[in-house]
């Protein structure tokens, strides 16, 4: 008996890099005798009908995702709700959460569907923007919140308070608020800690900060953060998550940030090793 028998393709819209790969793969599938569907981007490369991404989000009970990490999030982020699993193929360029290489594909995908595999979860933040008590927007991100500047090179100033307890107040271009997840995107680029994925935790790393003891501060996932733009301090900002949805902040207004209880999981070939990608992705030992 099959662990899975419906199994979801997606990837990334206007990439024509996919189209062998999705090829083959819906193939193999077709051929071993599963259920596959399509979402909107898979579907018009093959050809095949679609349907609405929350349909499908409930139909499925693997998805498996063709593309960079950045189609993995997107992706992550829809199914998060559902828990369904997901199996990265990497046709992008760095690969921290798609590590099954075109070359290998067939080969660690039927070893996957046979139960041959790791899994691990990722939690995924959720964070709220406030104006005057009334929700100016919401969203999720399996990588990151982050909190910059919009439009001016000039920094902006914030309070931080973390389960209700005062932090400090700062100015800085910005603030990442990230996962385990994205310790290896934009917050290691501001100067963050590579957090093992196995790690409850938050990490919240300034972003050029004006003063240079303000420095990334690692906390219980499980913490409430809030964040208020000061209202002495007039520059427009953005909250961001996972670099793909925006919206618009004035001084004033609040962000909250905490975990949500559904996690992302991800299935690995039994020979996934998180330290080996660390090494092969950041090129460590590598001799000039």
């Amino acid at each position: 008996m099959n662990l899975f028998s419906h199994i979801g393709l997606f990837t990334k819209p206007n990439d024509t890099r996919v189209d062998n790969t999705l090829f083959q793969l819906h193939a193999f599938l077709i051929q071993q005798g599963f259920e596959v569907h399509c979402d909107r981007n898979a579907g018009i490369i093959l050809g095949l009908p679609t349907m609405p991404s929350d349909a499908l989000a409930r139909h499925i009970d693997l998805a498996i995702v063709v593309g960079g990490d950045g189609t993995l999030l997107a992706t992550g982020r829809l199914l998060a709700d559902h828990e369904v699993p997901l199996i990265g193929i990497n046709l992008g360029r760095l690969g921290f959460l798609v590590d099954i290489s075109p070359d290998e594909m067939l080969t660690q995908v039927e070893h996957i569907l046979s139960g041959q595999y790791k899994e691990e979860t990722r939690f995924v933040l959720h964070a709220d923007a406030i104006r005057d008590d009334e929700l100016l927007g919401s969203g999720d991100a399996l990588n990151d919140v982050v909190l910059h500047v919009r439009n001016e090179i000039r920094m902006i100033e914030f309070t931080t308070y973390i389960d209700g307890h005062f932090v400090n107040t700062q100015r800085a271009d910005g603030l990442v608020v990230t996962t385990p997840t994205g310790s290896t995107a934009y917050a290691l680029s501001s100067g963050g800690p590579i957090m093992h994925p196995a790690l409850q935790a938050i990490a919240l790393v300034p972003i050029c900060p004006h003063t240079l003891t303000d420095r990334p501060l690692v906390i219980s996932n499980q913490s409430v953060i809030e964040i208020t733009l000061c209202e002495d301090r007039d520059i427009p900002a953005r909250l961001s998550f996972d670099g793909q949805n925006n919206i618009e902040l004035e001084s004033g207004d609040l962000i909250r940030i905490h975990t949500r209880p559904e996690k992302v999981r991800l299935l690995h070939p039994q020979s996934y090793d998180y330290y080996h990608i660390l090494r092969e992705k950041l090129h460590w030992g590598v001799q000039p």
